[in-house]
């Protein structure tokens, strides 16, 4: 079973430990995601491992519309597909049922809708969500939830919030029965709930305080980033986090810059996921502590330095600005493969020295002396 120790806590930045069926995981933590059980970006597990990734995130729509849950189930779960022995994470689908599926039909049982794939009709509730997830044999499993756009009007919201809701207790219910079958991959598989409610307090307060009653192994703060300014999502935070369970880990779904990822943490959350890192690395575009570098730009061409002095990352280990910036321009795979490895590598460290500032009592510096040198992250 699960256990979650809080080491210390610094005004409301959080430093804790928390030990799963896969191994303990130390937050602050960002997961480094490989949406269809891969980073983007020719990165591999042990790749992974090198730049001290704690957990992998992957989605259960997309691994159900390719290659099937059912063939995962057939490899023992995503843990042996992978090759990966540390905690996954896998979201629940819902916020790609929303997203990509442009004709979709939601009902009380679930969501209608075609594969962006070939096309063909799927249905995914949460008991359907559940199962797919219980085929994949993640550490942690998310709630099916609707995420409402972000501007939605009140009336709107409220009904889906309370749609979630309702199916966050089937989710409960079904992940439970699951988990009691004898031929369940993981048996110790950990149900997250999601908090929603647009950028609307009350609705997110009062939402924060039923699913809490459900004392769930872990929560989620769901549908920020998704149009709504930074201010307005750290003031979701604020209000939403303090009606959270304390005792409990806090996720920040798909957020963000290292500057989000910053306030997140100040603001209590354990929990980060963002394709940032590996989208930009693929684009040339690499995070340092100095601001965000363009490896295309021609000021490179003969720059004999690592991406950044001192990193410890692969990539900075052993190749130049130069010599990166010619592959980029070449189209080799290796460039953008370097520039992926270096950003998750600046991630997983960043979130490892947060906490580390966190047990020292001295955040908030921390907090401030990364921001100051950002720049323009």
């Amino acid at each position: 079973m699960s256990k979650y120790t809080i080491d210390n806590i610094d005004d409301k930045a959080k430093a804790a430990t928390f030990e799963t069926v896969h191994g303990t995981i130390q937050t602050p933590v960002f997961m480094n995601v490989g949406t269809v059980a891969a980073i983007k970006g020719a990165v591999s597990t042990m790749d992974l491992r090198e730049i001290d990734t704690q957990v992998m995130l992957c989605n259960t729509y997309h691994l159900h519309v390719r290659p099937g849950d059912e063939i995962v189930a057939k490899f023992g779960g995503l843990h042996k597909f992978t090759n990966w022995d540390r905690p996954i994470l896998t979201d629940s689908g819902g916020f790609q049922v929303f997203s990509l599926a442009g004709l979709r039909k939601i009902k009380e049982e679930g969501v209608s809708f075609n594969s962006h794939i070939d096309g063909r009709k799927i249905f995914m509730g949460p008991e359907e969500s559940m199962q797919i997830q219980s085929h994949l044999g993640s550490t942690i499993a998310m709630a099916f939830d609707e995420c409402p756009p972000s501007k939605a009007d009140r009336k709107y919201v409220e009904q889906s919030v309370a749609r979630t809701e309702r199916w966050l207790l089937r989710c409960k219910k079904e992940m439970e029965r699951l988990n009691s079958l004898p031929e369940t991959i993981n048996k110790e598989q950990m149900l997250f709930g999601i908090n929603q409610g647009g950028c609307i307090d009350e609705i997110r307060i009062a939402n924060a305080d039923r699913i809490s009653e459900l004392d769930l192994p872990g929560y989620a703060v769901g549908g920020l980033a998704v149009g709504e300014t930074h201010e307005e999502m750290y003031h979701i935070l604020d209000v939403t986090v303090p009606h959270l369970p304390q005792n409990k880990p806090v996720y920040l779904m798909g957020v963000g810059t290292p500057a989000n990822i910053l306030e997140g943490i100040e603001r209590g959350v354990d929990f980060f996921d963002c394709v940032y890192p590996s989208r930009n690395g693929r684009h040339g575009h690499v995070y340092t502590n100095q601001g965000k570098l363009n490896l295309f730009n021609a000021q490179y061409e003969l720059d004999d330095r690592p991406i950044e002095e001192g990193c410890g990352c692969p990539a900075c280990q052993n190749y130049s600005r130069g010599y990166i910036r010619h592959l980029l321009k070449a189209k080799e795979m290796l460039g953008m493969r370097l520039c992926v490895l270096h950003n998750l590598y600046f991630y997983n460290k960043m979130v490892h020295d947060a906490r580390e500032a966190i047990l020292a009592n001295r955040f908030s510096e921390f907090k401030k002396s990364k921001l100051e040198g950002f720049q323009v992250l």
